[in-house]
This record gives C-alpha cells, structure tokens and sequence, in this order.
C-alpha cells in the first residue's frame, strides 16, 4: 500500500514540490494523486496566462519557451513560498527544471546532465565518448545541401528530430532517395521548435535490427532502482515506430536482463544522472543491447497507470519522494502487467470508437480507457505522436497479459472520417 507522507522523517513540515508540466502531459493528474498519497503540496507549473492547472492543482503560470524568465519567475514565488524540491513531468520541462533547481541549490540532475537526457544528438556523442554501445550516428544540418551530407552513411538508416518525443518525427530509410525524402519530411515537423540547431537539425543513425525494450527506474543519490523492465513484443521496424504494446516483467534470459541494466547504469552515469525517474529504451543486437534512449522522466503517455495496485509507491511517487532526497521501495507485486497504446489506423477525424465494453469484458483485462474524443483530428506517425487511448491487463504470466490486450483490442472499431482540408489541394489529409 503506497505510504501515507513523511511525517516520522520531516516532523510537522509539509513538502512543496514544484512540477513543471505542459498543459498537454497525460502525467499531471497522477502526480496529484500522489502527492495526495505523500501529503506533498504540489504546485503545477505550466504555460500560459489562461492554463487550466488550477484545477487540479495549486498553480504557477510560466513562459516554458522563455527560461531564463521561467526561473527568475520560479525563484521569486520560492522567496514566498520556498520549495522542497522542483520535478519535470515530461522531456520537455527536462532542461528548466534542472536549470530553475540548481538557481535554489535543491536536490536534482545538473543542467548539463538533463540536457543530455533531452538531446538525442549531445546524448548519442557523450555515451560514444564513454564507449558505451549506441548506433553509428551523424548530425545533419538541414540548411545545407543533403546529398553531400548524406553520402556514405550505412543503410537501412534512421532519421529523427533532436528532441522530439513518441516517435514523432522518426523515420527509417532503405535507400538514399527515401533517406533525402525522410530529411525533408522532418524539416516540415520540426520547423516550430524554437531552438536553431532543434529547428535545423536532424540526427542519422544505423538502424539497428533486434528486439526492443524499455526500462524504468529510479535514481536517489546515483543508485539506480529498478522499477520494471517491459518488453515490446511487436516488431519496430520502420518506416515509422509507433509503440503499442508494453509487458513486464520482461521475458528475455536473465543474463540479458542483467546486461541491460547494466548498460542502463553506466549510461546515467555517463550523463552525469544522479537523481529522479529514468526512462530507458534499448534494442537487444548480434552484440547485445545498444542503447536508445535514456530520459529523465517516468514512462510515457498514461502508460504508469499498469502499476496501480502492484507497486509499493506508484512511479510518480518515487519520482515525488526523490525530488526531495526520500527513498521509498519500488517493489512490485507478484504476476504480470501490460498496457496497450491504442495506435492510431489512419489519419482524420474520429466518429467513435465501438466495442469498448466488449474489451473490457476480456479476460485479464482491468481497464479500457478511450483518451481521444469524437470530433478531435487523428494525426499518425510521423506527424502524430498521440494515441486513441490506453487497454491495462493483469495476469499470472506475461504470456498471458499480452493475449489479453490482442483480444481486447481485436474487439475495438474505431471509426475515423476522412479530413478535408479547404484549401483548394485535392483529396483528404
């Protein structure tokens, strides 16, 4: 059962812990609920003079695309009202938390550290440097000509964004004509970043055939806790990556496991990681796991939520207690969990989604939950990096958690309308 506060430890001192959250992150209401289970104060800070935080939390309305002005806002409410600690919900509030923490000498990652954790291209150059196992990558600059830039790199190659989350933005190539066109597709995505080298940039890596993973823990004081190991059991190979299915505990041998969570380890250390949630992603070669992601955040989307019930501390609340220096267990409950991340069929408008009673009455299965309402405008992949929704199971084995989510899903209609756009193009988008 998750712990009731940390009374015993802090005596009648109630933490404040700011989290820094888009007003779009799925993550906000969960960590709510947590602080409630920590009795934390949470004060949600979010972009925009007319954001919804306040309804769900106490609120601090921030220009995230302006950090330095951000973190000048940050500290004057500290000086009122001083925080515990400061907390990122998403990758993209990564870097000012590390920023807006260090300006208050609270626990956290450095700023240099978090930038790692954002930047696929500084990552991919600072784990090499460590001799850790990642991908042959080179860094294209998009305002200069491709064919040169492009020339000689090993195919099948993948192209991605420099920061950009789900997937979004990632495309594998077989061939130099779809690896150019793959470059120009991404300068279409990333032309609003407000970075230059995000909005101009692009990172070139070798695809690497095996099976993929991922991995959440925690960090308290450079120990890393294993939280879960999750497999993704359906093959990821291009020309777009959208993940659906999550199991754990992982079924690889357990000397692969352990490989991994090495490599997971020793990456962190190379950022210079030391404190919060990590995210990890990796794919299992001919040479073993190769690192592809490590984030300094908790799994993404609604995806946590396969925990509730089987976890001593829910993940957002570890991630809580470490943003100001507690330790809690991450231990889990005996069986196995998964999450589906309803994938989109194809791009348009959503009419409904028909069958949800039918998947939730599945065997094993605890929960269908459909996020995306009739009317919204579905986007895949590349350009879309969201999901119709989210199917939980649990059962004895994750042999068995998995047929449960293929079941449920199976009896899913989702019906979607063309969208048409009036702007004199022919057909629909």
């Amino acid at each position: 059962m998750p712990t009731s506060g940390f009374d015993s430890a802090v005596g009648a001192h109630r933490p404040r812990v700011l989290l820094l959250c888009p007003v779009d992150s799925y993550r906000l209401p969960a960590y709510v609920r947590a602080a409630q289970a920590l009795d934390i104060e949470l004060v949600a800070g979010s972009q925009g003079e007319h954001s919804l935080i306040r309804e769900l939390a106490d609120g601090l309305h921030l220009d995230l695309a302006r950090p330095a002005q951000a973190v000048e806002k940050i500290c004057r409410y500290h000086r009122c009202r001083p925080f515990d600690g400061i907390l990122a919900s998403d990758d993209s509030t990564v870097e000012l938390a590390a920023l807006a923490a260090a300006k208050l000498d609270l626990t956290a990652n450095s700023p240099d550290a978090s930038r790692l954790a954002r930047r696929k291209d500084l990552a991919r150059a600072r784990l090499a440097d460590c001799g850790l196992p990642v991908p042959e990558h080179r860094l294209i600059d998009l305002r200069l000509g491709l064919a040169e830039q492009l020339r000689g790199f090993p195919l099948p190659a993948v192209a991605k964004p420099l920061s950009l989350a789900a997937s979004r933005g990632v495309i594998r190539a077989d061939t130099l004509d779809q690896l150019q066109s793959a470059c120009q597709r991404i300068a279409g995505i990333i032309d609003d970043q407000a970075d230059p080298d995000e909005r101009h940039k692009i990172l070139l890596e070798a695809y690497i055939e095996g099976f993929e993973v991922a991995a959440d823990a925690v960090l308290i004081e450079g120990r890393l806790q294993p939280v879960a190991l999750f497999d993704k059991p359906d093959p990821l190979r291009g020309p777009f990556f959208e993940e659906t299915y999550y199991i754990t505990p992982s079924r690889l041998d357990q000397g692969v496991q352990d490989q991994i969570w090495h490599a997971v380890r020793a990456a962190c250390e190379c950022y210079g990681l030391r404190h919060g949630p990590v995210h990890a992603e990796l794919r299992i070669g001919a040479r073993g796991p190769v690192l592809l992601e490590i984030a300094a955040r908790t799994i993404g989307g609604d995806c946590a939520r396969m925990f509730d019930g089987h976890l001593a501390n829910s993940l957002e609340e570890l991630a809580l207690a470490s943003a100001i220096g507690r330790c809690l267990p991450p231990a889990q409950s005996e069986g196995a969990r998964g999450v589906l991340m309803i994938p989109i069929p194809r791009a348009g408008v959503l009419r409904r989604v028909d069958g949800s009673a039918r998947a939730a009455a599945v065997a094993g299965i605890r929960e269908v939950s459909i996020t995306a309402r009739p009317g919204n405008r579905l986007r895949t992949l590349p350009e879309g990096a969201s999901y119709l929704g989210f199917i939980f199971a649990e059962a004895d084995t994750p042999d068995g958690a998995e047929r449960s989510l293929r079941a449920a899903h199976a009896e899913l209609e989702i019906r979607i309308d063309p969208f048409w756009e009036l702007t004199g193009a022919a057909g629909p988008r």
